[in-house]
């Protein structure tokens, strides 16, 4: 009877630590506090994610990159036992309902519904995160039956941190503010981020705007992961204003017109699910405002331009805290944060899987007509190939986000000329690309491609105009017919040929941000560099204006060739030999006009008084696209700063203090060159030593006579009137001044105000980007502001004193995707003297 009671004991205490062995840790648990008690770090969050990974046996890590500051990227894909072991058979059949996979296979339709679930790409709205460890443990948790049904049909994606650079600086500055106890004053400190606040990245740029474009390493590497899978739902989790009620799906117009009745549909069937919890609890909630389906590179469109069901779930919250008191008087807490994301991240997963096959059917039937009954007016796109850098550059666009293309037509087209803006014939070369609309990607494409974006209703959240061949400056055409290029994929061209006979000089190229890295790179291993002010022939070749010209007299006599051709190899850019430096048409070698181009040093201005997004798209510029040394130095530190050392000044959007101050009136006078930009010029405008001057607006005095006396409910009609969220405009080049150089004599620019200004008078400027009337291309731009924008000055240059100005009313790099403005951005900081 000892014997049975002993081995009774040993069987239960087996049991009991088998039990113990699988049961896996709560966040609670793991972290040693309640979430919602204190803000995770980012490492900690990561630590519990390998955790999980490691303990539950139906999860599977996935490192998808790092940051620019060296954190962890990661996604973890939760699926039943029974899935986990066959997730790349899942994804291989996922692509194939999309038409995506090459290989021959075949397509299973019982598979599981794919739904991602995308936290904190904003730092500063940090409780989706928070959410993340949560929704994980219940998923993998044995006791969670309801867990377990839904992802009989479903993998889930969590990816707990888009941004962990931004999170990490809105968590450190906020436990070194706080105090022993969470301050729920709205005033407290702790609720009052220093610039440039954690929304953005290292570079301070908004990753929820830079899904299409994949200007950051973050985006890159998720969206590469996400372009593999396809989901079929996906949301992107944030923070609004805490004094905001909670904002999900469906979302507000205007809805692009290619986005799907399903995809409108399936939107409100998770809505009404999502709302159904939130009545439970009581919650405040709204739908179907503020924020639209428009611009395609958020965490919304994005995917639905790729065919999932993109949602934005927003909840009040940024520079709450721990807790904040509301202007209703309630106390929102972290805990009350985290509880409603997290109610909809559960929501959203029984939704999808309860819809599972019919959102898999739809998926299909949404590929199937995007390559066989694509959206849109045009079938096909033919880009001239007559710049090889910007080219190359939208290919790997292009090949990013999946679209597929070729090169070259038979025939002359008739079609759209982006241009001109009017219809017009073209005969291709074997070099132009060709994109057809008959392909999985065409509803991206078509919205990327598009010449003018259809606005049912103009209020919209982000800017309206994007067409690709504005925003690369390449000539285009879109044509209603169906075409098919000759060939996939164009012969690699060679590099030059270099003569064994010793050069006077070699030519560079001027046209494209590839010849302003190159620059770069000559400047700092010290190789004197000159360009030339007019164009020129020689050897039987023609040089624009603005080539560089690297000569033998002033750098190594005694392997210079060796040394030139050996810098052309290894940076892939090919050099023209000149024998000599008397040329064959315009000014030789030795001329005045031969211009010599000095080291550089620059200053960038930064700090409270800067808008952090705009001062980080030229931080990025000069140290990750260009590779060229930029000092930062925050505007209120400028009295610290060596000004006699400091060749160019360059002041981004902001709103500056003493603004310009003596000493920088006195630094340009000595030889100094400031670049202004946006707000910047506005605030110099009509000051001393500054020649710009703002425009003067027309009064219609029968206008504003015969206009109806308001009503209240227009109020948001009325705003709309003097309102420019991006729009595209054509504007006149004089690319004969050093700031248009390699560029050709009109300019696509993006406008987000209607800020205009006077012509230079002679001799006091020079008029280098000019608009006129009729210059208005695509995006919404409100009556009062389309009739401002007309008739002045956006981009100018003056000489004063023995330094210069160089004004842009405009964002050149706008989110450094308006690949047409870096060289333009180039020729202020490089070229005018």
């Amino acid at each position: 009877m000892a014997k049975k009671n002993l081995i009774l004991l040993l069987v239960n205490l087996l049991l009991i630590i088998s039990a113990q062995a699988q049961k896996i840790q709560s966040p609670d648990e793991f972290l040693g506090y309640k979430l919602g008690t204190r803000f995770t770090n980012h490492s900690r969050i990561i630590d519990y994610f390998n955790y999980v990974g490691k303990a539950a046996g139906n999860v599977k890590l996935v490192n998808y990159g790092s940051t620019n500051e060296g954190r962890p990227l990661m996604a973890a894909f939760i699926a039943s036992p029974e899935n986990i072991g066959r997730l790349e058979e899942i994804r291989v059949n996922n692509l194939r309902l999309a038409g995506m996979e090459t290989q021959p296979g075949t397509i299973n339709s019982n598979t599981p519904v794919i739904v991602w679930l995308s936290f904190n790409v904003h730092g500063n709205e940090p409780s989706s995160s928070e959410v993340s460890m949560q929704t994980l443990y219940d998923l993998v948790n044995p006791d969670n039956k309801q867990a377990k049904e839904w992802l009989k049909n479903t993998v889930v994606v969590i990816d707990p941190c888009l941004n962990p650079d931004g999170r990490e600086r809105y968590v450190n500055f906020y436990n070194s503010a706080k105090g022993e106890t969470p301050d729920a004053n709205p005033a407290a400190r702790e609720h009052s981020e220093p610039w440039p606040g954690g929304r953005t990245n290292h570079y301070f740029f908004d990753l929820n705007r830079d899904w299409a474009w994949q200007v950051q390493k973050e985006t890159q590497g998720r969206v590469a992961l996400f372009n593999k899978w396809l989901p079929q739902v996906h949301v992107d989790f944030h923070e609004q204003g805490y004094n905001s009620p909670y904002y999900f799906a469906p979302a507000a117009e205007p809805f692009h017109k290619d986005i799907t009745p399903w995809q409108r549909e399936f939107q409100t069937i998770i809505g009404k699910n999502n709302a159904r919890y939130f009545d439970q609890h009581g919650w405040a909630y709204f739908t179907k405002e503020i924020f639209d389906l428009l611009y395609p590179s958020y965490g919304d469109t994005y995917p639905i331009y790729n065919g999932s069901i993109g949602m934005t779930y927003e909840q009040g919250g940024i520079g709450a805290g721990l807790a904040v008191v509301t202007r209703t008087g309630d106390t929102l807490t972290l805990a009350d944060r985290i509880a409603h994301h997290h109610s909809n991240s559960l929501s959203t997963i029984e939704a999808s899987s309860a819809n599972a096959q019919k959102a898999l059917t739809e998926f299909k039937r949404y590929y199937d007509n995007a390559r066989n009954n694509p959206p849109g007016e045009y079938k096909t796109f033919i880009v001239q190939n007559d710049n090889a850098d910007k080219m190359l550059a939208l290919t790997q666009l292009l090949d990013k986000n999946g679209i597929r293309y070729g090169y070259g037509l038979n025939g002359t087209i008739t079609g759209f000329n982006y241009n001109t803006g009017k219809s017009g014939q073209y005969k291709p070369t074997e070099k132009d690309l060709v994109i057809s609309a008959y392909q999985p990607k065409s509803v991206l494409m078509n919205v990327l491609m598009e010449p003018r974006t259809f606005i049912a209703d103009s209020n919209t959240y982000d800017i309206t105009g994007w067409a690709l061949p504005y925003a690369y400056g390449l000539n285009a055409w879109a044509v209603k017919e169906q075409l098919q290029p000759v060939r996939k994929t164009l012969t690699a061209s060679k590099m030059t040929a270099y003569s064994s006979k010793p050069a006077y000089a070699y030519v560079s190229a001027w046209q494209s941000v590839n010849d302003v890295k190159f620059l770069s790179f000559l400047l700092k291993n010290k190789i004197k560099v000159r360009y030339s002010e007019k164009p020129f022939e020689a050897g039987g070749k023609k040089f624009p204006a603005g080539s560089l010209i690297i000569t033998r007299s002033g750098n190594l006599n005694s392997g210079f060739d060796e040394l030139m051709q050996k810098l052309s190899a290894e940076n892939s850019h090919p050099l023209v030999q000149l024998s000599s430096g008397f040329v064959d048409k315009g000014a030789d070698i030795g001329s005045d006009y031969i211009k010599y181009i000095r080291p550089l040093k620059v200053v960038l201005v930064a700090g409270s008084s800067t808008s952090s997004e705009a001062m980080g798209e030229l931080w990025h510029f000069f140290e990750q696209q260009i590779n060229y040394p930029v000092t930062v130095v925050n505007y209120d530190d400028m009295s610290r700063l060596r000004w006699g050392d400091v060749d160019v000044m360059i002041f981004p959007d902001g709103n500056y203090d003493d603004f310009p101050s003596e000493r920088l009136v006195s630094w340009v006078q000595n030889g100094g060159k400031l670049i202004a930009m946006e707000n910047a010029v506005s605030q110099i405008a009509e000051k001393k030593l500054f020649g710009i001057r703002k425009k003067e607006e027309k009064k219609d005095a029968k206008a504003d006579k015969d206009e109806p006396v308001k009503l209240y409910a227009n109020r948001d009609k009325e705003a709309l009137k003097a309102n420019v969220p991006g729009a595209i405009y054509k504007i006149n080049l004089d690319n004969t001044h050093p700031l248009g150089f390699g560029l050709p004599s009109n300019y696509f620019t993006l406008k987000l105000d209607d800020e205009v200004y006077d012509y230079f008078e002679a001799d006091k400027g020079w008029n280098v980007g000019t608009i006129k009337k009729d210059a208005y291309i695509s995006g919404f731009v409100g009556q009062k502001s389309k009739a401002k924008i007309a008739d002045g000055l956006l981009i100018g240059a003056q000489e004063a004193g023995r330094g210069s100005v160089v004004y842009f009313a405009d964002d050149p790099l706008f989110r450094s995707f308006w690949e047409n403005g870096k060289l333009l951005f180039s020729n202020a900081v490089f070229m005018v003297q």
